[in-house]
């Protein structure tokens, strides 16, 4: 299983940027494509960005894909997500948890529990 921690959420205006961290416990980390979520006020959660267990494969929501750029580091167990060119869009809850694979929008069924998430918020 992997339970994941996030943190590096705040405020911050328009066009500004944010790096976000998970850092994930869990003997299995490593061998798991890992993604960012996000959730705001009033909707279903929704994939952001995915990355493979190598790092080396990322995948993005259309809505972010040029802006966002997810990386990992499995010595750390520590996925990241690095957000620039922010939008009042972008306001949510972040969550990171493992995908069901690369390329997919979806959790992996029964990877553990969902974090407390970290908050950002973008302000025009």
């Amino acid at each position: 299983q992997v339970q994941p921690v996030e943190s590096g959420g705040g405020l911050v205006q328009a066009g500004g940027s944010l790096r976000l961290s998970c850092a994930a416990s869990g003997r299995t980390f490593s061998t798991f494509s890992m993604g960012w979520f996000r959730q705001a006020p009033g909707t279903e959660r929704r994939f952001v960005a995915g990355v493979d267990w190598r790092g080396e494969r990322p995948w993005y929501a259309d809505s972010v894909q040029g802006r966002f750029t997810i990386s990992r580091d499995n010595a750390k167990n520590v996925v990241y997500l690095q957000m620039t060119s922010l939008k009042p869009e972008d306001t949510a809850v972040y969550y990171c948890a493992p995908t069901r694979g690369w390329g997919r929008l979806e959790v992996r069924p029964g990877f553990g529990s969902w974090g407390q998430g970290t908050q950002v918020t973008v302000s025009s």
